[in-house]
Parts: structure tokens; C-alpha cells; sequence
């Protein structure tokens, strides 16, 4: 994995962190790097309970959850947007932009990661961030590394079934790949670093409590083992369309409620 110096990691909701993330903080703060992550909505619709947790309860409870991820994995810099879950695409980009910008400048990072513009599941607030964090990075000049979030081949090949059965693909969505030879960093977790991503996808517990029970702990820690960076701008990345049935479309956060009457054959 190449070095990250100062990290900042901008997503949409909270949990994307966790899953797509969690194993580079965690290896950035152990080398005595900055962390700086920045959520830009609260994930107050991320339920299939609406009645039970309704969008105030459910932003307090995913806050907690957020500080305790960030906890696990030694991260004790973090910053809101303050945008309502759910309305990226239609808010105004350009105060996004310049608030990130002056995220860029304060921090100065070395390094910035986030979705790439296939918001990895093909959510609608995953690629509004994506495209904001780009033009924000492209108008600071530049200067840090900017990785998207991808996956591999070997993701697809081993999860492709599960990913389809649980809806983790969006309507129309077109899922990222990556061939290992062309990623920027690639970090496989097995042991203690596995435990810490496991532990710190836990503490969102409102969104992965259902999938871990649906899959079983141990499916549930192998599928998301591992995490993968893909540079900006590189000439391999090509997006891979979902071969099965598209995901019901959701307004809140994309890992929550993708359950099936039954499990996968890989639970």
C-alpha cells in the first residue's frame, strides 16, 4: 500500500466510512497520520422502520454510531456538512464545493478519498459527493493524491451472487472494477486489522446489524475484508455494469435494509 500522509476521507453517509475505508484510517493512524473524516449527511433515512426511528432519532443514533466507528479505528477528527440525507443531487454544488475547498486548504491533505463517480452502488448522494470532492480538489490545484473507492475483479467473481441477492446495486447502477495491477492502494485485512474493521462496522450497528445476521459473522467479515483506491483520472478504470436484478430504489443510505426472505447460499 502506498503511504497516505494526512488522510481525509469525505462520504455521504455514515457507515460508508466503515465499509469502504475503515482499514486505510486505521493504517493511516497507526503510522502517525492525520485523519480527517468529513459526512455530509446525518443518514436519517437509512431505515426500513420509518415508523419506529423517525429521521431526528435515527440522526442521533447514527451520530453515535459515527463516533464510535471513528473511535475504533483511532480517528478523532470528523466534520458534518449538514445536507438532509437523501438530497445531494438536488442542493446547490457550488457552496459544497467551496466549503469543501476550504476543507482542502485547512487540512491540506495528502491524500483525499472518496466515491468515484459511479458512487460505488450507484446512490444518488454517494455521486453527488464524488463529483463535488473532484471539482473541489481540481479547483485547490490539485496538489493531493485523489483515490476513488473501487473494487476488484476478484470482488465481483467472489461476491457477484451475494452482492445481487442482498440489492446492494442501485437502479441503473454500474458498480466499479479495477484490475489490481492499476489500483493506487489495495489493503487485504485478515487478523487483528480484520477485527478492526469488523468492530468498527459494528459500531453502526443500525445499518450492519441486519446484513451481518442475514449472512452470518463469518461471510459477513470476509466480504468486506478488503478495500481497494483507484488514482483520479486513471486511463484503466472502467465501471462494470450489475449482471442481475436491480436494487429497490432508496432514498437513505445505501447498505441499510437490503434484506431477502432468506439468506444467501454463502451464509
Amino acid at each position: 500500500m502506498t503511504a497516505t500522509g494526512t488522510l481525509l476521507g469525505v462520504w455521504a453517509h455514515p457507515d460508508d466510512e466503515a465499509y469502504l475505508s475503515a482499514a486505510l484510517m486505521a493504517t493511516a493512524r497507526r503510522a502517525g497520520e492525520r485523519v480527517v473524516v468529513v459526512t455530509a449527511t446525518r443518514g436519517e433515512l437509512g431505515t426500513d422502520d420509518p415508523a419506529g426511528w423517525s429521521p431526528d432519532r435515527l440522526a442521533r443514533s447514527r451520530e453515535r454510531e459515527l463516533d464510535e466507528s471513528l473511535r475504533v479505528v483511532g480517528v478523532e477528527e470528523h466534520r458534518w456538512l449538514d445536507y438532509a440525507d437523501g438530497s445531494l443531487a438536488a442542493a446547490d454544488a457550488q457552496p459544497a464545493i467551496a466549503t469543501l475547498g476550504r476543507i482542502i486548504a485547512e487540512i491540506e491533505p495528502d491524500t483525499i478519498v472518496t466515491f468515484g463517480p459511479d458512487g460505488m452502488t450507484g446512490h444518488d448522494d454517494h455521486r453527488t459527493i464524488s463529483s463535488w470532492v473532484t471539482q473541489a480538489w481540481r479547483l485547490s490545484g490539485g496538489a493531493a493524491r485523489l483515490w476513488y473507492a473501487t473494487l476488484t475483479p476478484e470482488f465481483h467473481a467472489t461476491w457477484g451472487v451475494l452482492n445481487e441477492r442482498v440489492g446492494l446495486w442501485f437502479d441503473g447502477a454500474q458498480p466499479p472494477v479495477t484490475l489490481r495491477r492499476d489500483l493506487a492502494a489495495h489493503i487485504v485485512c485478515s487478523g487483528p486489522s480484520l477485527d478492526v474493521k469488523h468492530r468498527a462496522l459494528r459500531a453502526h450497528v443500525s445499518q450492519t446489524r441486519p446484513l451481518e445476521e442475514l449472512v452470518g459473522a463469518r461471510t459477513y467479515r470476509a466480504w468486506w475484508s478488503s478495500e481497494s483506491f483507484v488514482a483520479a483520472g486513471s486511463a484503466e478504470r472502467a465501471l462494470r455494469p450489475s449482471s442481475g436484478a436491480a436494487a429497490r430504489d432508496r432514498p437513505g443510505s445505501s447498505y441499510a435494509g437490503r434484506r431477502e426472505p432468506r439468506p444467501p447460499a454463502s451464509g
